[in-house]
């Protein structure tokens, strides 16, 4: 069944001549191996479909029956040619896609058809081997075009008589081009509101002054500096891609705009007020040399105080991920009280200010991971510190402390993440010889968090209540080779409310530790350990995944399909364990059960001697030999005795016979008896 388009109502697919399918007013023919499209189709067809077939040319009459067309998609043909009569019929076609063709061939013949569509809207030419000069001719009389594509063509440079008559359109997708220059080739696009001109060869973009644009991605070139057009003028721009270039300082940004979405990932951008050696940059202004054909003008920007030069009060998201911020100018985020998500991950960080309230209290996703932290700093006496947080990572970084009780201020937190940093919670163990015990990181009573990661802590024998207060339901232990010195029991607190829970690479080795409290437990990680045996407490927990991988179990229970693990499993992964290929019984009842997938079956292994094999594949003589080794012994005894009572009972009668004469004349001597021969 498909949903009808237009009225919402639902409709079946029906056959239609030439092997096409129908619905509605859409006829469906993509992928039938057509060289030409059909005559007898139904004359009342508004939207055809023709991708993934191999037609080359679009005659004049190869429309003419299909009057009500207003959506064609040619896409992913061999399509060379549109002869000029070809749309005289479609006049109310507003969409037509023909991406993924030849049309570089004969572009100006195509051209002249393109010209009849005066309703048209919606034009794709994406991958078709344009320049620059053949899109010009293409689109010169498509006036009521909206929405244009030629990404993936052979453009290299842009400037104003490209698009000269496109007054209507709204959205442009230039990507994937060669486009290193750019000359006042959008001015005259006063509708335009999305510009896409990711993955080009732009070296900077300076006087930005498009005021209505909303979107701009400009995201995968070389840009190294991004310069607004100095106005007071209102720029309606929301979103501003500036990800994956070379920016080596924060854009210049349009004095007045609407910015709420700001992403400048992966670049070389830093903020130089100071120097290494102290000396201040605040007054060291930067003059930009730029030459305009025949003429030269200098711009001077006052390299620090232009940070404060926009107005960024609807800002929300800001990403500077992957870049060499050793540290935020002074009041650079006061400059953005509607912050939602900020985002600083691999970075140069030392240090980071939690301020109360301020610019951070709308805060809601705080992303600090994989910097060089080893605080964060706080007022003293600090009442509410990012009340909104809901999700806080700061994983990866040097952090041994945070801020006393800080999550008691976060009212919303739900997800944090502070593995690989060597911290300890609360309450600590008393460690024999410490005179005094170092700080912790405090989580109990913090009752909205419901995730948290300590991987890569180096935690050490937990003990007390760590977790007293919480409903934590994902909790990662991974790489914490200490952490269960202790056994399992301060995780009582979570008993009815964790579900995940790793516990990957914690030198998990004794069979005997005791998960049956955990009977919420949907998802248990044990890989990496050294376990050699299944522990036995896992049979009565209802999981949905278990992974084994990387242990050392020669193999599982015989029964465990029948217990109420085996019952509830979906997913169970086992490889890199050295399983004994002549005890797989278990193995064989695993296959069996119905709706459990072993995603890494592939990769299970058993052993046999010096061999590795597939459990699934044993060799004839590998069952021989698991056959003998797994036998009655008493039997395998009795087989092996038989044959030599045998071989002495019949030794015994042959020597008889050999010696019967004899035997008997020596018992004749000694007792007298004559007998007769």
């Amino acid at each position: 069944l498909a949903v009808g388009w237009g009225s919402g109502a639902v409709a079946a697919w029906a056959p239609s001549p030439g092997g096409c399918q129908l619905v509605q007013s859409t006829v469906d023919c993509t992928g039938r191996w057509l060289k030409s499209i059909p005559e007898n189709l139904r004359g009342d067809t508004e939207e055809l479909l023709l991708d993934d077939n191999t037609i080359q040319v679009l005659g004049n009459a190869s429309l003419l029956p299909y009057a009500q067309l207003c959506h064609l998609s040619l896409t992913r043909n061999r399509l060379e040619l549109i002869e000029p009569g070809a749309f005289h019929s479609s006049q109310i076609l507003q969409e037509l896609s023909l991406s993924d063709n030849l049309l570089f061939t004969n572009y100006s013949l195509t051209a002249a058809a393109l010209s009849a569509l005066q309703a048209l809207r919606s034009l794709d030419l994406a991958g078709n081997r344009l320049t620059e000069d053949m899109v010009s001719v293409l689109v010169w009389n498509l006036s009521s075009l909206e929405s244009l594509s030629v990404a993936r063509n052979v453009i290299m440079r842009l400037d104003s008589s490209i698009f000269t008559n496109l007054t209507q359109l709204l959205e442009l997708n230039l990507e994937k081009n060669y486009i290193f220059e750019i000359d006042e080739a959008f001015e005259g696009l006063q509708s335009l509101q999305r510009l896409n001109i990711a993955y080009n060869y732009l070296p900077c973009l300076v006087g930005f002054g498009l005021t209505q644009l909303r979107v701009l991605n400009i995201s995968n070139n070389i840009i190294e500096w991004f310069l607004a057009l100095e106005s007071d003028d209102l720029f309606e721009l929301e979103v501003l891609d500036l990800s994956h270039n070379r920016l080596l300082f924060f854009p210049v940004l349009p004095r007045w705009n609407k910015l709420h979405s700001l992403l400048l990932q992966d670049n070389r951008m830093s903020f130089y007020q100071r120097l290494p050696n102290g000396t201040s940059l605040a007054n060291v202004t930067v003059q930009f040399l730029i030459i305009d054909g025949n003429s030269t003008n200098i711009t001077t920007v006052r390299l620090w105080d232009e940070l404060c030069y926009s107005n960024l009060s609807s800002l929300r998201l800001l990403d500077m991920s992957q870049n060499q911020v050793w540290g935020l100018p002074e009041g650079f985020l006061a400059q953005m009280p509607s912050l939602t998500h900020l985002k600083l991950k691999q970075n140069c960080l030392e240090a980071f200010h939690l301020l109360e309230e301020g610019p951070l209290a709308m805060l809601t996703e705080l992303d600090l991971s994989q910097n060089r932290l080893v605080e964060l700093g706080t007022e003293v006496g600090a009442g509410d510190i990012l009340p909104n947080l809901q999700l806080f990572n700061i994983s990866t970084n040097k952090l041994r402390a945070l801020p006393p009780r800080i999550f008691t201020h976060t009212r919303k937190i739900t997800t944090v993440d502070l593995s690989h940093n060597q911290i300890d919670l609360c309450p600590q163990p008393d460690i024999a010889g410490e005179a005094e015990s170092p700080p912790c990181v405090d989580i109990r009573g913090v009752e909205t968090l419901t995730h948290l990661s300590l991987a890569g802590c180096g935690l050490r024998g937990l003990g007390g209540r760590p977790f007293q207060g919480t409903s934590l339901i994902h909790l990662d232990l991974s790489d914490n080779c200490q952490a269960l010195s202790r056994g399992l029991g301060w995780l009582q607190d979570l008993a009815l409310t964790l579900q995940v829970l790793s516990l990957r690479n914690t030198s998990l080795s004794s069979a005997a530790m005791d998960f049956s409290a955990l009977n919420s437990l949907v998802r248990l990680d044990l890989s990496g350990n050294s376990l050699t045996t299944f522990p036995a407490s896992l049979g009565a927990l209802e999981l949905h995944s278990l992974d084994l991988r990387d242990n050392c179990l020669p193999a599982l229970p015989p029964g465990a399909a029948r217990t109420p693990l085996g019952r509830s499993l979906r997913e169970l992964y086992l490889s890199r364990n050295p399983y004994n290929c002549c005890t797989l019984g278990w193995w064989d009842a695993l296959q069996r059960v119905e709706g459990l997938r072993v995603p890494d079956g592939r990769e299970v292994t058993c052993s046999h001697g010096s061999r590795a094999l597939s459990p699934g594949a044993l060799p004839e003589p590998v069952l021989r030999s698991c056959r003998w080794q797994t036998a009655d012994l008493a039997l395998l005894y009795l087989v092996l005795a038989l044959p030599t009572c045998l071989t002495l009972l019949v030794a015994f009668a042959v020597v008889f016979l050999m010696l019967k004469e004899k035997l008997l004349k020596m018992l004749k001597n000694r007792c007298g008896v004559s007998s007769p021969y």
